[in-house]
């Protein structure tokens, strides 16, 4: 009988340790996902479709585990986002990929005035080459861009209404990215750096007269509070900026290749949502400044034409000229605009 019990309990205690190990396992594969970004909880469409992305991926890996930090909660200020995403002290962020020009110049692709005409046009980019460079720029930069979010936007100052080029001399404006800037001086105004979160300070301040950003962070931000003349909308966007939310290569390398097949399925169902919400970005800009007591106009074909025609002798070949990744960037978006 003693021999017997020794026998059954040896298979046993190893079950047992088994069970223990895998359970380890299973604990050690368990991650926890921080999302960083600057704009408001539950509000801005961004962190809305972060949400989104969220819930998608923890439903098909419930051992992953994410926790947003909305309106930099977490310490980190928008344009040092890159930094702690390369050095893999932050796994996600919801990143203007503009603000990556301070590491590459090349990041301006994201922002080229007028290069990005509208919502469909930016949506079929990411079966072209220019999505294939771009995720090769930013993987050899740290990281990996995940979902496929572009927001258009437009201007909007204090005293008048922006038309065409004329119209901006000896404003102080904001635009979000060198070859913008490059374009706005030309045209004779003063241009300031700043991210997002810092735009309605500044233009509270006095520091700048107007602005150029997003139509979500128009409405989200409040900055109708603060300006009152947009020019937002028509059928072509001056503006349109890659926004989406990145991963840090470090992070994306650690996932199993089932998890990031969840990841990219997320990120569809994202964009999707988020692509819903863009569609709707302008009108509600403009009825945030109606309503405030401003105006809101949509930018005419005239209008638009004449600062395409400036940014070719401007933007363009300034931004062509940076490198060969550079041209190559630009070339593929001619080649997309081609088959438009």
């Amino acid at each position: 009988m003693k021999r017997l019990f020794k026998s059954v309990g040896k298979p046993l205690a190893i079950a047992g340790l088994a069970a223990a190990m895998g359970l380890s396992a299973s604990i050690a594969q368990a991650m926890e996902i921080k999302i960083s970004h600057q704009w408001k909880a539950n509000v801005d469409g961004r962190d809305r479709a972060a949400r989104i992305f969220v819930k998608e991926v923890e439903k098909a890996d419930p051992s992953i585990k994410f926790r947003i930090y909305p309106a930099q909660s977490l310490g980190i200020k928008p344009v040092a986002q890159l930094d702690a995403l390369q050095n893999g002290t932050l796994e996600m962020a919801i990143f203007p990929m503009s603000y990556a020009v301070g590491k590459a110049k090349e990041f301006s692709a994201v922002i080229l005035p007028g290069t990005i005409p509208n919502l469909d046009f930016a949506m079929g980019l990411k079966k072209t080459g220019y999505y294939t460079k771009l995720q090769a720029l930013a993987e050899k930069n740290g990281f990996r861009i995940i979902t496929w979010w572009w927001t258009p936007g437009g201007f909007a100052t204090k005293d008048k209404p922006v038309a065409g080029p004329d119209s901006v001399a000896g404003q102080k404006l904001r635009a979000a990215d060198p070859t913008f800037e490059s374009m706005l001086k030309t045209a004779g105004a003063s241009v300031t750096a700043m991210a997002s979160s810092e735009i309605y300070s500044g233009l509270q301040s006095g520091v700048l007269t107007g602005t150029l950003t997003s139509a979500e962070t128009f409405v989200s931000m409040r900055l109708y509070e603060q300006t009152k003349h947009a020019t937002v909308g028509g059928d072509s966007a001056l503006w349109m900026l890659l926004q989406p939310l990145v991963m840090s290569k470090q992070a994306w390398d650690k996932l199993s290749d089932k998890q990031k097949k969840a990841f990219e399925a997320a990120a569809e169902k994202s964009d999707a949502f988020f692509l819903t919400l863009q569609r709707e970005a302008t009108d509600k800009m403009a009825e945030a400044y109606k309503k405030a007591g401003g105006t809101a106009r949509e930018m005419s074909k005239a209008e638009f034409d004449a600062w395409v025609a400036l940014a070719k002798k401007t933007a363009y070949p300034e931004y062509a000229k940076i490198s060969p990744t550079a041209k190559g960037l630009m070339d593929e978006l001619t080649k997309a605009a081609a088959k438009k």
